[in-house]
């Protein structure tokens, strides 16, 4: 867990022996070609979330500054996670009910489906990290977080029918 560059290179040896070739060959990247490009930068016309630091203070504030799975209380690794996206449901974009504070690998993880959170706040990870049960980062930050009871919020209790659509696309 200390050298996260040899374990690294470590998964890239064990999946050029499954391969039954080398790490070099796995990878047919030609660096020269690299060379010959330019970085480039661009301006763009983008969309921007008006009130998302709204939502953000809301939901956090509910969950008392921390990640309702692990209690982790960093600020700058909490987001603001959507429980049903922000792309599917106009009208419930900024309500504190949509929202659960999560740490940036769980936010990810609940965007995928691959965790989930029952209608009693009750986490429910996916099968798939027990694939995985002997790597001690799977288990610490997912499998031991499995039934657990997520942190109670403040004020605002997630929405009972959002908690449903998630589950519906839980990878489980």
């Amino acid at each position: 867990m200390q050298n996260w560059g040899d374990l690294f290179f470590e998964g890239e040896k064990l999946l050029a022996t499954k391969k039954h070739t080398t790490i070099e060959k796995l990878y047919d990247i030609n660096l020269d070609e690299y060379k010959k490009k330019d970085g480039k930068e661009v301006e763009r016309l983008v969309k921007v979330r008006v009130n998302q630091s709204a939502f953000r203070g809301a939901v956090l504030t509910n969950f008392n500054n921390k990640c309702c799975i692990t209690g982790i209380g960093l600020l700058d690794l909490i987001v603001a996670s959507h429980i049903v996206p922000w792309s599917k449901d106009k009208e419930n974009r900024l309500s504190p009910a949509n929202g659960l504070a999560l740490n940036a690998l769980h936010d990810r993880a609940f965007d995928k489906h691959l965790i989930t959170v029952t209608e009693d706040l009750i986490i429910k990870i996916s099968s798939k990290f027990y694939q995985y049960k002997d790597v001690e980062s799977i288990q610490q930050n997912f499998i031991a977080y499995d039934g657990k009871q997520l942190l109670e919020p403040k004020k605002f209790f997630p929405d009972i029918g959002f908690l449903k659509i998630h589950n519906d696309s839980f990878a489980g």
